[in-house]
């Protein structure tokens, strides 16, 4: 029963993780001095270190973000049901 409900709010926690993830790292790049926008890999305006950099940033937020949350996710769960989720 816990695997039913922990799903669809794992889901939709997942979801909000994304933009949260996202936003945190826009601002994470700004703060290392970037005046506009991570590069997207085919410009041949930037360098390959800085769409390299950008994209092991990015990779590394999302996954943190990603594990917080499933690990927050998992947690809570414990707390309401008193089983931990699988």
């Amino acid at each position: 029963m816990v695997r039913i409900l922990y799903k669809p709010l794992g889901l939709l926690f997942g979801a909000l993780g994304g933009v949260v993830a996202g936003a945190v790292f826009k601002r994470l790049w700004a703060l290392l001095g970037h005046r506009d926008d991570a590069p997207a890999t085919t410009d041949p305006d930037r360098s390959w270190t800085e769409v390299l950099t950008a994209a092991a940033l990015q990779g590394a937020v999302f996954a943190l973000v990603k594990a917080a949350i499933d690990r927050g996710g998992a947690v809570g769960t414990r707390r309401l049901t008193g089983a931990w989720p699988d």
